[in-house]
This record gives structure tokens, C-alpha cells and sequence, in this order.
């Protein structure tokens, strides 16, 4: 056994977030009362990402990153909203959203024979616990460590710290990190000594200085690494 130790990211990796945010973003403008265009998807798709990449730089807090976002969004269209309640009643759109990537089921169940197996992510406790959960892939899950509860985002080494302070006789060289995000999941990894896959589905172009350890195009292929 190479790795008895993985440390899974949930968003795009285990759980499509793709499509929990973009039923969660068509039930918000249902309720408002305004039509969700592909084109307003799409703008609020990359603002979204924009601000999570500055929070993993450190720029900006969690707390302005969601209390901001559908204020920043709207105000785009000439609307002043509430961007806290907003980010209140999108929220429980997103909780339910739990559709899981191909094979993620299999694959942890798998696994969870041999290996140890830990969430770690940047998303929010009570939503990554309930889409978790509601997916049928907590009981798999030895622990989760959330960026919001660590107080630390990936990929700062403090969040490394914490799962690496958390986890009876850790060991860097037999523990592994899988996720989608080159910033987030592959860099932090990298930075704290540890080797990383990259899950890979579209088979992106890797415009980044960091490496991943492997790469994978389909998760059962963890399979064959660990």
C-alpha cells in the first residue's frame, strides 16, 4: 500500500459543484423573480472563481468573500441587494445539491476497506456535511476538515498543520491529496511536502509551475496510485 492516508477535496472531485451551484443560482433568481440567462450564469461562474482564488492568496476573508459576492454580482445589472441574505437563502439551494461525480461512491467504498480516508476543503462546514452526508459518502469518511473550522484556507501550510496535528501518526510520505484545483488542492500539497493527484476529467492544459504528483482523467484510476 503506497498511500493508506488520502486526503479527498469534496467540489468537482467527489460531489459535482458544477451542477449544485447552477440548480442552487436558478432556484435564488426563481425566487427573486428574474430570468437566470446563460450569460448571467457564466458571469457569475467566473466572479465566484475570482474570489475564491483571492481568498486562497489571502486577499480577502471568507466572511467578505460571502457576504459580498451576490451584492458585487447584481450590482453588475444596476441592483442594490442584500448580499447577506441572499447568500443566506442561496445557501440552502446549494446544501442540497449532492450529485456525485462518476464512480465516487465505488471508490470510496473501496478504499475505506484499506485506506484511511479525510475531506479536506475549503467549501462551508454545514453545507459540505449535509451534501456529504445526503450523497451517501460521510459513513466513508474517517474525518473532514474544513477550511472555515481550521480558520486557514488551502493552500496555506496552516490548514496542512491542522490535518497534519489531527491525525494520529501522519506521515507525509504515505499520505496523499486529491482534488481538481491546481491552486488550492495540487499547490498546497506541493508546499507542504506532500505528494498530490490531480483529477483531471476535461483534460485541462496545465498553465501553472506547479506539479502534481500523477494526474487522472477518471476516479476509479486512484485505484491503480494507491
Amino acid at each position: 500500500m503506497n498511500y493508506p492516508t488520502l486526503l479527498f477535496d469534496v467540489d468537482d472531485t467527489l460531489l459535482n459543484f458544477q451542477a449544485s451551484e447552477h440548480q442552487a443560482i436558478q432556484k435564488l433568481f426563481n425566487q427573486i423573480n428574474r430570468p437566470l440567462t446563460s450569460k448571467a450564469y457564466q458571469n457569475y461562474h467566473q466572479m465566484n472563481e475570482g474570489l475564491w482564488r483571492r481568498l486562497e492568496r489571502g486577499e480577502i476573508s471568507r466572511e467578505t468573500l460571502l457576504n459580498t459576492r451576490f451584492q458585487i454580482f447584481f450590482s453588475q445589472y444596476g441592483l442594490n441587494v442584500d448580499g447577506v441574505a441572499y447568500e443566506k437563502q442561496y445557501r440552502q439551494f446549494l446544501s442540497a445539491g449532492h450529485d456525485p461525480i462518476p464512480n465516487a461512491v465505488q471508490l470510496l467504498n473501496d478504499l475505506s476497506h484499506h485506506h484511511q480516508l479525510y475531506i479536506v476543503t475549503n467549501g462551508i462546514a454545514a453545507t459540505q456535511e449535509r451534501r456529504l452526508r445526503e450523497s451517501g459518502m460521510a459513513k466513508y469518511i474517517t474525518k473532514m476538515f474544513v477550511s472555515e473550522t481550521v480558520g486557514h484556507p488551502k493552500p496555506e501550510p496552516q490548514f496542512f498543520d491542522y490535518v497534519a496535528e489531527s491525525i494520529d501518526h501522519f506521515d507525509k510520505q504515505q499520505s496523499l491529496v486529491v482534488g481538481d484545483s491546481l491552486t488550492s488542492d495540487i499547490l498546497g500539497a506541493a508546499n507542504y511536502g506532500l505528494d498530490s493527484v490531480w483529477f483531471n476529467p476535461a483534460h485541462q492544459q496545465n498553465s501553472t509551475s506547479t506539479k502534481p504528483t500523477y494526474e487522472i482523467a477518471e476516479l476509479m484510476e486512484l485505484e491503480n496510485i494507491v
